[in-house]
């Protein structure tokens, strides 16, 4: 590396006055007596060097340096002496101050002495003063001086209490792995990282203090250590084992020769862990949640890398820890995709970007329309239409279920009130919402419903809420409060996928629930009959007693997913109210449900 500076470095004379290189230059040429005595004398090792680059002359301190008598150095080539020509930026450099054409030249280069010893030294070369052909060279030792920035580097590159390699470390040997030229030159072009987590490791540190933390830290990376060692034996390098802060560990494989290799380092690692740990007279287990993600590395960047890294062992945390999890891109693109909808979602609603579809209620003794299941789904500008099992979860995680619930509610509402002015002379179809149990905790649901039916004019008897079994069985204190007050408004309660969750009927009878609506998978069981494959008398049974209780407890039934006319034929058989599904239709727009009004659907 070339470096340049104002001027140039001053020598100390015999009886200590300052005296510049530019007073010895003068010198060394034509100076008197004093200076060229201050010359031999001065302990800056300096030597005159024509234009040619040859030395001319040399003092005692530059012969003591490199291993030689002064006098001997007279006539070699400086470049040769001080190695200059090693880079040909250097060289250049040096090639045009000794021309007169640039100022000055400082470098620093490693120079072997004769006695086998290497040192730093840096060089500086400035034109001789008062226009005299030739430069000076001057040299000096650095080599405390590196040795001293070289231990402080350290310190600031390793962690003190494992002694590995920091994050600050580990991110510049990742970035200079993924730089072209250190995977052009040879190799396999790839890169792959295990990011290991230790499961639980706080509770360490809240009950035995962080002392012990401390040591079990340092025991955790003596045994990655070693994994990497034996990883590492036959290959070129072993991986790089660091620390990147609390109970974090990476470790890089540069030159990976693909997923198996990985996976082989993250088990081994799993079981170095896994055996017991003896730390200030405890003995204690642990595991960890190893993240692996292996790629080419051209196109792949350190940010890139880490955050496929973290992704991955959130996975390996999310799937039970105690386990290696290997990034996958399906599941990230989801994970991308996911976190773009939840960021998105609540603009969406003020944007307009939400419609409603409604799917078929019908009787199954006459085959006409009951009523509609109103149906949300996202026209989203980047992804198109969305359907409910993609976001309402993401809906209810956030928050913004209760503004688009809203929207929902008073949408269904006015469009229910808006077939039956359309339709005066059929009898009028209710619409049935679905509910989130987050509507009910996080918004005043029953105010909501008594506002959007006075302002749509929607009788109360024809809007039912529907809510799944899970959420309304475990309803207790606010949620069923304020079922009982939608009942008391004369609303309908339905709970949706019954079946699935706790299905205790006797309970049924204590929650003001007017409606079940048997779960799809109940269903599907019918679907063979006529088809040539006898059908299961269970399903049949079970159904039958499932609708029999219900009935018995003033319930209507809803059969979901009804797809052929033989699953209707057994449901209507058994006695089932309602049937929806794609047999009658599949989701429609309003105008859609208009021409189905009046007629066996």
């Amino acid at each position: 590396m070339n470096e340049t500076s104002e001027g140039p470095a001053p020598a100390a004379d015999l009886d200590g006055s300052t005296v510049t290189e530019s007073d010895i230059t003068t010198a060394t040429r034509t100076g008197p007596p004093s200076h060229r005595a201050a010359f031999a004398a001065a302990p800056l090792a300096m030597a005159v060097v024509d234009r040619d680059g040859t030395v001319v002359d040399a003092n005692p301190a530059f012969g003591e340096l490199l291993g030689a008598v002064p006098r001997e150095l007279t006539g070699a080539l400086a470049a040769d002496l001080v190695d200059l020509a090693s880079d040909a930026r250097t060289w250049h450099s040096y090639r045009e101050v000794l021309r007169g054409r640039q100022a000055k030249l400082r470098c620093k280069r490693r120079l072997k002495h004769p006695d086998g010893h290497s040192m730093w030294a840096q060089i500086t070369i400035t034109p001789l003063a008062d226009g005299a052909p030739g430069v000076l060279l001057s040299v000096a030792d650095i080599t405390a001086r590196r040795e001293l920035q070289a231990r402080l580097r350290h310190l600031q590159m390793h962690d003190p209490v494992t002694r590995l390699p920091n994050r600050t470390l580990f991110f510049e040997r990742l970035t200079t792995a993924l730089e072209p030229e250190s995977y052009e030159q040879g190799g396999t072009g790839r890169i792959g990282l295990c990011y290991l987590d230790l499961d639980g490791f706080q509770a360490v540190n809240d009950t035995l203090g962080h002392r012990v933390g401390d040591r079990l830290l340092a025991a955790v990376a003596e045994r990655l250590t070693r994994c990497a060692n034996e990883a590492g034996q036959g290959r070129a390098t072993a991986p790089l084992v660091a620390r990147l802060g609390g109970d974090e560990f990476a470790l890089l494989v540069e030159d990976s020769t693909g997923t198996e290799q990985l996976a082989d380092l993250a088990e081994a690692l799993l079981k170095a862990i896994q055996a017991p740990f003896d730390v200030s007279g405890h003995r204690m287990s642990v595991s960890a949640s190893i993240g692996v993600v292996e790629r080419q590395a051209e196109g792949t960047s350190a940010t890139g890398l880490m955050q496929a890294a973290d992704t991955t062992l959130y996975w390996a945390k999310a799937d039970g820890r105690d386990r290696w999890t290997l990034f996958d891109p399906e599941r990230n693109a989801h994970r991308m995709t996911r976190q773009a909808l939840a960021s998105t979602l609540r603009p969406a609603i003020e944007r307009g970007e939400f419609q409603l579809e409604y799917q078929p209620l019908v009787g199954m003794e006459d085959g006409r329309l009951r009523g509609v299941e109103a149906l949300v789904r996202w026209n989203h500008p980047q992804f198109g239409m969305l359907t409910p099992n993609r976001f309402i979860a993401l809906a209810e995680e956030d928050g913004s279920i209760v503004p688009l619930g809203r929207w929902i509610l008073t949408t269904a509402c006015r469009q229910a009130r808006q077939w039956q002015l359309d339709h005066p002379d059929e009898p009028p179809i209710f619409v049935s919402v679905n509910v989130a149990v987050r509507q009910v905790w996080d918004s005043d649901l029953v105010a909501d419903v008594a506002q959007t039916l006075a302002e749509t004019g929607l009788a109360p008897h024809l809007l039912q809420i529907e809510l799944t079994e899970s959420a309304v069985m475990g309803s207790a204190g606010r949620p069923l409060q304020a079922l009982q007050a939608l009942s008391d408004m004369g609303v309908g309660i339905a709970i949706d996928d019954f079946g699935t969750g706790y299905s205790n009927l006797a309970y049924l009878s204590r929650l003001p629930v007017s409606v079940l609506k048997l779960d799809g998978s109940f269903v599907r069981g019918f679907q063979y009959e006529g088809e040539g494959v006898p059908p299961n008398p269970a399903d049949e049974v079970v159904v039958e007693a499932m609708i029999q209780l219900a009935h018995r407890l003033g319930l209507t039934v809803t059969a979901e997913c009804v797809e052929t006319s033989a699953q209707a034929t057994r449901l209507r058989r058994i006695g089932c109210d309602t049937g929806q599904g794609w047999l009658y239709s599949r989701p429609v727009s309003p105008d859609r449900i208009s021409g189905l009004m009046g007629a066996q659907v």
